[in-house]
């Protein structure tokens, strides 16, 4: 049976889980209603808010959706073992931002997956870890198809070997975080077609594609070197129905317009974790500390950058707000979730 059929699509486009906001309710019921899948970027949410909203997502569609999980370890959601980096508390003081840190940088994944086994979705994927063969086969058993994420062919081998039912295999052209966890994804990042190539040689679950597809020949593309389905983030994060701030969407906008660079860069200087966006001030500002061995991991840099990310956003300042987007930004339109969908559908 296709992966198709086995989550009860009627088209092949997954909307990608973009964590922090983006995707909201409204958002992965329209894509599921029309007969892709919508995806709850929960991997920052709190365990009791994101019950409620998969209770939300479930009064607004009956199709199958999809909740996203980080893979964190107790140790490192809940413990600050560095200090904030100098150069940002500079910044911090220079520009009058108070700065409280949280008592631990991200919420603990356990609770979190506890809430999937207690009020169970259709789908759940993973990002930045491996969870265990048992939490597999537990989601299972109540229903949840399970999808991993790979950067590398080794990751994609690690999911199929303890029985999740797709790999999510993210290319180096991807917007946001990178999902893999070995040292191979970060010593020899591979680019979308050679990952799924290089990955359906060596398992046979199915693929789904993720990275830089903007448009329906690339879905077609990705399909005819071995995946089924494609994912897409950045093509939604300029449709109405997505949840970013007005000053992030615009910026998407005028990178599609013409009117900035498309320019995009891999950086941790945000997060900590590698993570592909547009190019700003705060990434020219502070490339020097980019190598920096001592630059703290995610989730502290991440927690440690929150206040930054916010004051930008308050002071509708696209240069110090993290604006993922993948390669395929200059593609992006200004248009309706709806619109968006019927234009790929059409194409295919």
């Amino acid at each position: 049976m296709s992966l198709l059929n086995k989550l009860n699509l009627t088209y092949p486009i997954i909307q990608a889980p973009m964590a922090g906001g983006a995707t909201t309710p409204g958002l992965i019921a329209c894509v599921s209603n029309f007969g892709g899948l919508g995806s709850l970027g929960a991997g920052m949410t709190a365990p009791d808010v994101l019950n409620s909203q998969i209770n939300t997502i479930k009064t607004m569609t009956d199709r199958p959706f999809m909740v996203n999980l980080m893979v964190l370890s107790e140790h490192e959601s809940s413990t600050f073992d560095t200090d904030i980096p100098t150069w940002l508390s500079e910044y911090y003081q220079d520009n009058n931002i108070d700065v409280t840190l949280p008592e631990r940088p991200a919420q603990n994944f356990a609770d979190q997956l506890q809430v999937l086994y207690n009020n169970p979705v259709p789908v759940a994927s993973f990002t930045f870890g491996i969870i265990s063969a048992e939490q597999v086969q537990r989601l299972q058993s109540v229903g949840t198809r399970v999808i991993g994420t790979a950067n590398h062919p080794l990751e994609a081998k690690a999911w199929a070997e303890i029985g999740a039912d797709a790999v999510c295999v993210q290319g180096n052209e991807a917007g946001g975080h990178r999902g893999g966890w070995l040292p191979q994804s970060e010593t020899d990042p591979l680019g979308l077609l050679t990952l799924i190539s290089q990955t359906r040689a060596i398992i046979d679950i199915p693929l789904i594609a993720a990275g830089g597809i903007m448009t329906p020949r690339e879905i077609k593309a990705v399909q005819t070197v071995g995946a089924e389905l494609a994912q897409m983030g950045t093509a939604f994060l300029t449709t109405d129905k997505c949840g970013i701030n007005d000053t992030y969407k615009q910026t998407l906008l005028d990178a599609g317009q013409g009117k900035r660079s498309t320019e995009t860069r891999l950086t941790r200087l945000f997060s900590g974790k590698l993570a592909r966006g547009l190019l700003n001030e705060y990434l020219r500002d502070f490339a020097q500390f980019e190598s920096d061995h001592n630059l703290p991991p995610y989730p502290q840099l991440n927690a440690m950058t929150k206040f930054l990310r916010a004051d930008a956003t308050k002071r509708l300042d696209a240069e110090h707000q993290s604006l993922w987007a993948g390669q395929g930004v200059s593609l992006v339109r200004d248009e309706s979730t709806t619109a968006l969908l019927e234009r790929l559908v059409k194409g295919l």
